[in-house]
């Protein structure tokens, strides 16, 4: 019996501008021996940061077909024909939709995605989302194809260096184990050295001891919240509460040039790889705004709604004070004072905020993801990474569509990077 031929991938695919110039790369990696197999790059000229990670996972699958050209193809065939291929990348979007776990709704990746399922059975390919720090080889060949398109050129191998950012030794020690019998032989036998790589990388990894402050190792890329608050309502220039207790209205005129001012200045940056927002409709269309200017999707996450003010929505500073005195001097003195008429305390939206936050961040680590939501809860994010009290809500100015950052590292530690930019808006 032929013996199974297994295969690790791993494919990257970048574009500057998103969309903008761009470029591909994939590696084939023996899972044994980390030794690179194939490598492929290819300058694709203008075209999404998501088109060219599919057009990368295309030419990975493509290489690991040459390599066994006597498999079978199509996503429908019983077994995997004698190969089996890992794929490694760090787009969730393309793990999670090729896994069947997303469903592929933009226009541009449904070809994409069929094209890559018909190039072997789906039964012998499996997909795995890696932090971008553990992708450098393809990242690199990526990079390495879009500075030759620059220059009118396409990517050659025998100029690449993209190897030489990933050792041998680290490779292998990152891939999945690889299944087979045990081997004995002399201590030279080439069998033998397989088995015994097969054991070290089945072997569990030293307990490592924690390390803190400037002495501690690198953490790798951390996860990068984006916050940015919708555009302008027809209740926003009136300074009147607008929470999740029943006001939910559109984006003013002035409000969806905003969301297009924030799309562009994204487009331009070309660093946003996810999008998340509040389930409200003013999140929802500026974050639908810059979504559809970078070809993503969006995802509701439902603990980033703004607080509920109870019986002070839709009502100004002024008359919640005239109507509500007792109520609105217990809501500035503690943050467990709810507005009346069932509204949310700053505590709740803390407790709510925090668990949203964690589910984002383990998520999207090592990932930079666009946040749209509200003025409390990017106030309360950049509060906890602060660990600021909770009376500095009342000290922080966020304008409507303003950009702030923070970034959460695997440590647990926070960083706030930015706070109420709102220059790509002049």
């Amino acid at each position: 019996m032929t013996p199974e031929r297994q295969f690790v991938i791993e494919a990257d695919g970048g574009s500057r501008g998103n969309p903008g110039p761009a470029g591909y790369g994939a590696v084939v990696i023996d899972p044994v021996t980390g030794e690179t197999l194939a490598e492929a790059a290819e300058y694709i000229g203008v075209a999404t940061n998501n088109v060219a990670e599919y057009k990368g996972l295309i030419a990975g699958l493509r290489a690991a077909k040459a390599l066994v050209p006597d498999a079978p193809e199509g996503p429908d065939s019983p077994d995997g024909g004698g190969v089996r291929v890992h794929v490694r990348m760090d787009s969730k979007l393309v793990v999670e939709q090729m896994s069947g776990r997303w469903k592929i709704k933009h226009p541009d990746m449904k070809p994409l995605a069929a094209e890559a399922a018909r190039i072997l059975p789906a039964s012998a390919v499996t997909y795995e989302w890696i932090p971008r720090e553990r992708n450098k080889h393809a990242d690199r060949l990526a990079n390495e194809a879009m500075d030759a398109g620059k220059r009118g050129r396409q990517w050659e191998p025998s100029a690449s260096t993209a190897a030489l950012d990933t050792p041998r030794s680290s490779v292998a020690a990152g891939l999945p184990p690889v299944s087979g019998p045990p081997v004995s032989g002399p201590p030279g036998d080439a069998a033998a050295g397989a088995a015994r790589a097969r054991a070290a990388l089945n072997r569990p990894a030293p307990a490592a001891t924690p390390q803190t402050g400037w002495g501690a190792p690198d953490l790798g890329a951390p996860a990068t919240f984006v916050l940015l608050r919708h555009g302008e309502t027809a209740l926003t220039p009136e300074k009147r509460f607008s929470g999740s207790g029943g006001t939910d209205p559109d984006l003013s005129a002035t409000g969806r040039e905003q969301a297009a001012h924030a799309a562009e200045a994204f487009a331009a940056r070309g660093t946003v790889q996810e999008i998340v927002s509040s389930p409200l409709r003013r999140c929802r269309e500026t974050a639908g705004a810059v979504a559809a200017r970078l070809g993503l999707e969006v995802r509701i996450e439902d603990g980033l709604r703004e607080t509920d003010f109870g019986a002070w929505e839709g009502l100004t500073f002024g008359e919640v004070k005239e109507r509500y005195g007792a109520d609105l001097d217990a809501w500035l003195a503690s943050a467990k004072a709810a507005p009346a008429g069932g509204g949310e305390s700053f505590a709740e939206v803390a407790r709510r905020v925090a668990a949203a936050r964690d589910r984002l961040v383990t998520r999207y680590a090592g990932r930079t993801v666009l946040v749209v939501t509200h003025v409390t809860p990017i106030k309360t994010l950049v509060r906890l990474a602060l660990g600021a009290p909770p009376e500095s809500l009342f000290r922080m100015e966020l304008s409507a569509a303003s950009v702030s950052t923070v970034a959460y590292y695997a440590d647990g530690n926070a960083s706030v990077r930015l706070l109420n930019d709102t220059s790509h808006l002049r």
